[in-house]
């Protein structure tokens, strides 16, 4: 988001600190008018791809295989505008001088039809949709003169303008990701209210909205995507994190709201989660910083669907790696991005995000850089080389990616790509003379990877540090098999290659053999050595073995000690020789460590690719660690 109000905030805040498949669309709104031709043609361009989207390794995908970028832009307004102080109808009161009402920007100056066709002419294909919580509660009709150039939405509530709009984007062709941007209609990203998504409201209230919205727009097609929440970061007292399983813990929570979607919602939305955007107290010597994804190395998310994870961070050339992109108080001697050298850049960005990319690893995903921009009238030289050096590293990578902000006021943001006056006339990216426009055009045409994506194998971690990990539809349809256990379960398709002697880690894959799973959703709970054949492969331990031509594809865990084993037969004979891999003492992992570091800290073993786990052992003598020791692994046929 543009500089000053985030400067301001965070300078506020360190002072506060220091002082203290396609289906038919179904309209929700008034009928959108028919789009003039230009409109028309942007329709026919923009279509050129089917729903829904789903992951292949580190691409995204359409409905027939095919890879789709996503060359977004952020269409803002419906997340508030309101700046926190001063009259809420003051338009000085609000981002820019820009009063929204709450509703995406511009309606009151253009007509919807024509604000799709210059998005198209901008060469965007999916526009990253902002909403806030309280818009989703709001009863109260949006003014007359906030949607002035559209009619038609006279009398609405800000969702059934929000309805409209996704309408109308996906009429048109576009693919629409909602984006919860706040819990309050604020203007963020500072200490404003909306620093985590449950900062105004709890972790289970904020679930349900995402649960209500996804439910909303299931039957438009064009909705591809729910963006979980926006910049979490640090309140005035406490920090964010990554998997210590508290109020604040955002990897538990996006968990619990994206497994909720695909659940009980929209199976057919990816689910994309940011990473996490500040913790710590912008003060010289102490510590700060942005982990954005650096967390998902070690701890990654597993989804009740393996193709539907997106990760996404935001990058501005006036933050860095460890500056919060304040100015005066708050700011502190750290390298701001657009001071770093351009190799320097390309290392911070694939350090913070586009690791994630690299291919056989359990926190394999595509990357989307949901937000970056500049203003239109930028004359610093740093700021305009950061530009085409971010731009630069996105062609690249063929990454995706999203503009901040797509529409503004004229006179009032110089950073949106499109800007309307009061008579809706345009100015912008489009006019000649804007020093963004050959950087812009650079990034939208230097092709990348397009057609048919190839089948990738999947790898996908399971953790129990907090609480149950049964990501299979199959499992959770059977109930609870191993009553008052932690229990594991790899997400439908996948089998358990690897488990780690302690912590209660898994690794899950399809490498090898995608689809190994009989049709008939069979199980085998195995609690003791009744299925054990083949020689004793773990002398002394005790054995929890699968059934004879079934394979491993969870677990139960009663404090550190194995409770269960869960296997499932497979689609064809599962004959083979087996090895004993041990694990109790230090690591026994294939040499490619395919997978990736799926439980830092703990001895693991693994499988290899050509093999499949039929048993667990482990022992119960007094005093030893009674977690995983061994694996029995056999080969696939």
């Amino acid at each position: 988001m543009p500089t000053a109000p985030r400067s301001l905030r965070l300078a506020a805040t360190a002072a506060g600190l220091l002082l203290a498949s396609s289906m038919t669309i179904t309209a929700h709104a008034a009928p959108v008018p028919t789009p003039a031709p230009a409109a028309q043609a942007a329709t026919r361009a923009a279509a050129d791809w089917s729903a829904p989207l789903s992951t292949q390794g580190r691409y995204i995908v359409d409905s027939r295989g095919n890879r789709f970028r996503l060359k977004a832009a952020n269409w803002d307004g419906a997340q508030g505008s309101y700046n926190g102080s001063g009259d809420v109808d003051d338009p000085a009161s609000h981002h820019a001088g820009q009063n929204a009402h709450d509703i995406p920007l511009g309606l009151d100056r253009v007509p919807i039809a024509r604000l799709l066709s210059d998005f198209r002419e901008l060469g965007v294909n999916t526009i990253r949709l902002p909403f806030s919580n309280e818009l989703v509660h709001r009863t109260t009709p949006v003014p007359d003169a906030a949607v002035t150039a559209n009619p038609q939405l006279r009398g609405k509530t800000p969702l059934q303008v929000y309805d409209a709009v996704v309408d109308a984007l996906s009429q048109a062709g576009f693919a629409v990701i909602l984006n919860n941007h706040t819990n309050t209609s604020r203007w963020c990203c500072g200490i404003d209210g909306n620093e985590r998504w449950n900062s105004s409201q709890s972790t289970g209230q904020w679930a349900d909205d995402w649960v209500f919205m996804a439910r909303r727009y299931a039957s438009v097609p064009g909705v591809v995507g729910a963006d979980l929440y926006n910049e979490v970061r640090r309140d005035i007292l406490d920090d964010p994190n990554w998997g210590l399983g508290d109020a604040h813990d955002w990897y538990a929570a996006a968990q619990t709201a994206g497994d909720r979607i695909l659940t009980e919602a929209n199976p057919r939305l990816l689910i994309v989660i940011e990473g996490i955007n500040w913790t710590g107290i912008p003060v010289d010597g102490l510590p700060h910083g942005r982990p954005q994804l650096t967390p998902a190395r070690t701890l990654s998310h597993t989804l009740v669907d393996s193709h539907k994870l997106v990760y996404s961070a935001h990058f501005y050339g006036y933050t860095g790696p460890r500056h919060s992109g304040a100015t005066g108080i708050g700011e502190t001697h750290d390298a701001r991005y657009q001071d770093l050298s351009r190799d320097e850049l390309n290392a911070a960005l694939t350090d913070e995000a586009f690791y994630v990319e690299e291919s056989g690893r359990h926190y394999t995903a595509p990357v989307w850089i949901s937000e970056f921009g500049a203003g239109a009238g930028e004359t610093n030289p740093a700021t305009r080389a950061w530009f085409g050096n971010v731009t630069d590293y996105f062609t690249d990578h063929d990454a995706d990616f999203a503009y901040w902000p797509l529409v503004g006021f004229d006179g009032h943001d110089d950073w949106a790509l499109l800007r309307y006056d009061e008579g809706g006339r345009r100015s912008g990216l489009l006019d000649s003379g804007d020093w963004r426009a050959p950087v812009w055009r650079h990034l939208m045409d230097t092709p990348g990877k397009t057609g048919s994506v190839p089948a990738a194998a999947v790898w996908k971690m399971l953790d129990t540090d907090h609480g149950d990990a049964v990501e299979s539809l199959r499992v959770r349809g059977t109930g609870d098999w191993d009553s008052g256990a932690y229990k594991a379960a790899c997400p439908d398709g996948l089998r358990l290659a690897g488990l780690s002697h302690t912590g209660g880690r898994g690794l899950c894959t399809d490498a090898g053999a995608p689809g190994l799973r009989a049709a008939d959703g069979a199980q085998s709970v195995v609690k003791d050595e009744r299925f054990v054949s083949g020689g004793d492969w773990a002398s002394g331990y005790t054995k929890l073995q699968c059934p004879s031509g079934a394979f491993l594809i969870g677990y139960g865990l009663r404090g550190e000690r194995v409770s269960s084993a869960l296997c499932a037969p497979g689609r064809s004979a599962l004959a083979g020789g087996g090895r004993t891999v041990w694990f109790d003492r230090s690591d026994n992992r294939p040499a490619d460590g395919a997978g990736g570091e799926f439980a830092e800290g703990a001895y693991k073993g693994q499988c290899a690719v050509n093999e499949y786990a039929a048993g667990i052992a482990f022992t119960t003598r007094l005093g030893a660690r009674q977690g995983p020791a061994a694996l029995l692994c056999r080969t696939l046929p």
